[in-house]
C-alpha cells in the first residue's frame, strides 16, 4: 500500500521557533502501526545540515520516540546496498525541505530515486515537508534558483511522480509562491495542490485527506481550465475519499 503524508510547511523546533506540525507528524508515525518505528532522514535538500539533522532527531526522537537514522549523500559515500539497506529497511522515510533541485538531481544521480519508489511499493511510510513534499509529486514549484540568485524567479522541478500533480507547499505564507503557481500551472497539465503551512496530504493508495496541524490552515486545488485559473479550497475530512476526483479538473 502506497502511504504518502506530504506537508505544505511548518516548524518541527529549530532554534527560535515553535513546534507546530506534531498532530500531522504523529499521523506519520501512526501510519506505520509500531509503537516505536525507524525514520530514516533525507537532509539532502539543506545540504546534509546537522542543524537539521538535531532538531529531527529531537522532534521525532525524543519527543515522539522514534529510532531516528539519517541518510548523508553529500557528505558521506556509502555503496549502493548500504543505501538500499538504510530506506527499505525503514519505516518512515522523512525529508526535509530545502533545494529541491539540488535534492532531485543528487538522489537520480544516485539510484535513491528509484528505491524511493521501490519504498513505496513496499508500504514504507514517505514523508517530508516543503521540498520533502515536492518531491513524491510530478513536479513541484521550488525556489532552488534563488539560492545562488536572490531575485531568480520560482521553477518548475520534476519530482519522482508517485502523485500525478504538481505540488506547491508554503501557500500564502510565502507572497511570490502565488503568482508564481499562477504562472506554472498555464504549462502544467492536470492539477496543482497548493498546502499552507501546517497542512498536509495523506495519500494511501488511491485515496486521500487534508489534514492541519492549525485550524486556520487550508489546501487548495488550482488548474487552467478553457483560458480561467481556478483555485479551489479542499475540504477538511476524517475519512479518506477517491483520489480521482482531486486530481482531475473539476470546478
Amino acid at each position: 500500500m502506497k502511504k504518502i503524508i506530504a506537508l505544505g510547511g511548518g516548524e518541527i523546533g529549530r532554534p527560535g521557533f515553535p513546534v507546530e506540525t506534531t498532530k500531522i507528524d504523529r499521523e506519520i508515525i501512526k501510519l506505520t502501526g509500531k509503537r516505536k518505528p525507524k525514520l530514516l532522514f533525507l537532509p539532502t535538500a539543506s545540504s546534509d545540515s546537522e542543524l537539521y539533522v538535531n532538531v529531527v532527531k529531537k522532534h521525532f526522537g525524543k519527543r515522539l520516540g522514534c529510532a531516528v537514522d539519517v541518510l548523508f549523500l553529500l557528505k558521506k559515500r556509502y555503496r549502493k546496498i548500504e543505501i538500499e539497506n538504510k530506506i527499505l529497511e525503514s519505516d518512515i522515510v522523512y525529508v526535509g525541505g530545502g533545494n529541491t533541485l539540488k535534492m532531485m538531481n543528487t538522489w537520480r544521480k544516485l539510484g535513491v530515486d528509484k528505491l524511493l519508489k521501490k519504498a513505496a511499493r513496499k508500504g514504507i511510510v514517505l514523508s517530508g515537508v516543503s521540498a520533502g513534499a515536492i518531491c513524491w509529486f510530478s513536479f513541484g514549484t521550488s525556489d532552488a534558483r534563488k539560492f545562488s540568485h536572490k531575485k531568480a524567479p520560482m521553477i518548475r522541478v520534476r519530482g519522482l511522480g508517485l502523485v500525478e500533480a504538481l505540488f506547491c507547499p508554503h501557500y500564502h505564507f510565502e507572497k511570490e509562491r502565488k503568482r508564481a503557481l499562477r504562472r506554472i500551472m498555464k504549462s502544467t497539465s492536470g492539477v496543482g495542490i497548493a498546502l499552507e503551512n501546517c497542512s498536509a496530504i495523506e495519500i494511501l493508495d488511491n485515496s486521500y485527506r487534508i489534514i492541519t496541524s492549525r485550524k486556520d490552515a487550508n489546501a487548495y486545488k488550482v488548474f487552467w481550465r478553457q483560458g480561467k485559473y481556478w483555485e479551489k479550497k479542499i475540504a477538511k475530512r476524517k475519512d479518506l475519499i477517491p483520489l480521482r476526483g482531486l486530481l482531475t479538473k473539476e470546478r
